[in-house]
């Protein structure tokens, strides 16, 4: 254990929020509570946004009722941005803003994004001499982060994605004539994790169970092979359902589909409409009535279907990462790890920020079954656990009731500072 480190913790949220990004939060708040060396817990607003605008609030004065609820919320209830420290003026505008409020202790949730922006502000802090902990608190529904078993949001994302394909299915064999072929588009740039997510739905023992077809990232899509195994199906079964990852790519590298010229948030080129791809093949080759089901963000923060187990581990990571950077660490991530016994159980652990985010992880091979459009066993093992359980919010009138943060803004100590 290191030497104790007295002042003030601050925890934001930053980048693409999940189902349980505020269970992850209500953790590390909670767990703050329990140590004295940490004085006050402030938050800053809208991520790197409200923390270069000192836009803190006081989250230790919360109630008690609003910090449980957190736990069931879905999205940021602190409000998240895409921004970065992209200029040195703005990481110097960082430290001024931590040693104007005594910050010692920082905490940022998010996914790769929030990782690179906490590794930054680590470094700094450690060539300027300046006292700061730094750890991030993974949240990811495309689980593509390393050194994580999973990402939190991961199994919740995955278990509404079953939900809507179950749906969808429902719908297929009511009005399917071996002629209808129904389309989920879900999120995956470079990984199919949540895609392949939807073989949970396949029963035991029934292998033309739907998803019919899943179409990965990690295979390079064929449409004469696509065609031909979307025939097979509809030549036994009344419809056909086709789970495909937005970020399906030819032999080349090449994306399936984006939108123009046009960049997301994060600069990466805007993907999304593979499904209506799909759609039209599929209408030039046959007398075919198809659909295309996109979710969007839905998919990310779905509240109502949110997996148990994954509101649990995040509330874990929460408290783990409190835990960590009290002990001493710094520059590292909070992760989830597989107990090695029969059952399972989830421990936590750390990583280096920069191992974190050393590329994209992807959905390996070995789970893959050889016609390259459904998965083994093994990945049905190492997904079954993360969808278990539920985590219902509370209910008034038939609605949910999801908490909001009072809010108390803590007193500017800088001048405003000028953004671009």
């Amino acid at each position: 254990m290191s030497e104790e480190l007295t002042g003030n913790c601050l925890i934001t949220q930053m980048g693409p929020a999940t189902a349980v990004t505020n269970a992850s939060l209500a953790g590390a708040i909670e767990e703050a509570l329990n140590h004295p060396c940490i004085e006050e817990i402030y938050g800053a607003r809208d991520g790197i946004s409200g923390l270069l605008q000192e836009d803190l609030v006081d989250l230790a004065e919360e109630s008690q009722q609003v910090i449980r609820g957190l736990r069931t919320t879905p999205a940021a209830a602190l409000g998240t941005s895409s921004q970065r420290l992209k200029r040195p003026e703005e990481l110097e505008r960082a430290l001024e803003v931590f040693a104007a409020h005594d910050i010692r202790y920082l905490v940022l949730i998010g996914s790769a994004e929030a990782q690179e922006t906490a590794q930054q502000i680590h470094d700094l802090a450690v060539e300027r001499g300046y006292p700061l902990r730094v750890i991030g608190i993974p949240q990811a529904v495309d689980n593509t982060l390393h050194g994580t078993d999973h990402c939190p949001g991961f199994g919740s994302a995955m278990k509404h994605l079953c939900l809507l394909a179950e749906e969808m299915a429902c719908t297929g064999r009511s009005g399917g004539r071996h002629d209808t072929v129904l389309i989920l588009e879900v999120a995956g740039r470079a990984a199919g994790w949540l895609a392949a997510g939807t073989s949970l739905l396949k029963r035991k023992d029934h292998p033309d169970d739907p998803p019919h077809l899943i179409l990965l990232p990690e295979q390079p899509f064929q449409p004469e092979k696509f065609l031909a195994d979307l025939q097979r199906v509809l030549q036994k079964e009344r419809f056909a359902l086709v789970v495909v990852a937005e970020g399906l790519a030819d032999e080349d590298g090449n994306y399936l589909s984006t939108s123009g010229n046009a960049v997301d948030a994060y600069g990466q080129v805007q993907l999304g409409g593979v499904g209506e791809y799909l759609c039209g093949l599929i209408e030039e080759q046959f007398a075919l009535r198809t659909q295309s089901v996109r979710p969007g963000g839905l998919q990310a923060a779905a509240a109502h279907a949110a997996s148990g187990t994954d509101a649990d581990e995040a509330f874990l990571a929460g408290r783990a990462a409190i835990g960590a950077v009290v002990d001493g660490a710094s520059g590292q991530m909070v992760t989830l790890l597989r107990a090695e016994k029969e059952q399972y159980e989830c421990l936590t652990g750390l990583i280096a920020l920069r191992e974190a985010v050393d590329g994209v992880k992807r959905l390996p091979a070995e789970w893959i079954n050889e016609n390259g459009i459904s998965m083994n066993q093994q990945f049905l093992k190492y997904a079954q656990p993360l969808v278990e359980g539920e985590s219902f919010p509370s209910f008034a009138n038939g609605l949910p009731e999801y908490v909001r943060l009072r809010g108390r803004r803590v007193e500017r100590r800088l001048e405003p500072f000028a953004t671009l």
